[in-house]
């Protein structure tokens, strides 16, 4: 159909049209969600989905709706540069929404839900398109809409403590897998907020969360050397690693709120995260360890003694 066509959709309050099936509407805006023209991708396709599974237009077809986006993520899997990262992007956003819906409705059953999250993992650690803002094309953001996946995943009442691990793991896979680009578009804090939303199941204990944190803290620590360095330091993936962390510490230090548009985040946010003290210290290590010539160490961070750690990388 014509761009036209689903204008006037829109128009009618985004009500689904009469003059065709719901199925043949739902894959033709599926499919436009990889269309590298914004006005068909964001302005109709995406807002036009996204309503109509809030209102539960598609709860009796959710699991073959996730089953026919979920395949997107895999669309030109390994090209960096090209209009497919909008094609795997906008799947891994379009996805968050229908778990989403599943955790509010408790519509689908475990296999469904793990599985899908099996093939966003997959995806998201392997995605080598970190570009933000397209011009002509606008947005790709791969990196944030798959922050916003495994926010949706950390929800589900589906994903216990090993899943939750898992994410955990992926995130820093995500974070510390090189990459020549870096993160201009919010990407960390969106990150840093699919953490929190982790930590806010309270699940996982610190001894689980503070090895994370330290694997992370040791991708920002620059290279123990006075002389010549053979790159750029920091590197773009030292760069967003610390810009994660950082983001993860003043979201950790303020509290965050949850989604309006989704019942059980009043629920779930509505307190601190457990051990949120024990991790604010833990984060804070890490950040001091990048640059352990400027901070005050703490009872919990040794002071830095010797040649190489306590002068800033010139």
């Amino acid at each position: 159909m014509s761009e036209a066509y689903w204008q006037s959709v829109m128009k009618t309050g985004m009500q689904v049209p009469l003059d065709r099936s719901l199925d043949e509407s739902t894959v033709e805006l599926v499919e436009m969600l990889g269309h590298p023209n914004p006005r068909l991708r964001e302005d109709l396709a995406y807002p036009l989905l996204t309503t109509w599974i809030a209102n539960g237009v598609h709860d009796g077809l959710l699991a073959g709706l996730g089953d026919g986006v979920a395949p997107g993520l895999r669309y030109g899997l390994g090209h960096d540069g090209d209009v497919s990262v909008i094609r795997r992007s906008y799947s891994a956003l379009m996805l968050a929404e229908i778990i989403g819906r599943d955790n509010d409705e408790h519509l689908l059953p475990a296999t469904t839900v793990l599985g899908w999250g099996d093939l966003a993992t997959s995806w998201y650690v392997r995605e080598l398109d970190h570009r933000g803002w397209i011009p002509e094309q606008g947005w790709a953001h791969a990196v944030a809409h798959g922050a916003d996946l495994l926010a949706a995943l950390a929800r589900s009442r589906h994903f216990g403590r090993l899943e939750l691990t898992v994410l955990l793991d992926v995130i820093a896979d995500r974070v510390l897998t090189p990459t020549a680009y870096g993160w201009r578009h919010g990407e960390d804090d969106r990150l840093a907020y699919a953490v929190m939303t982790l930590l806010h199941r309270n699940a996982l204990d610190p001894g689980i969360v503070e090895p994370w944190l330290a694997r992370l803290g040791a991708g920002i620590k620059a290279p123990r050397t006075r002389g010549h360095l053979d790159d750029e330091w920091p590197s773009p993936t030292a760069k967003n690693a610390s810009s994660f962390l950082r983001a993860l510490h003043l979201q950790l230090a303020l509290g965050v709120q949850g989604r309006a548009d989704l019942r059980g985040d009043a629920e779930l946010f509505a307190e601190q995260p457990a051990h949120r003290a024990d991790l604010l210290l833990a984060v804070l290590d890490q950040i001091r360890g990048e640059s352990p010539w400027l901070y005050r160490p703490t009872t919990r961070a040794r002071p830095v003694d010797g040649p190489a750690g306590d002068t800033p990388v010139q």
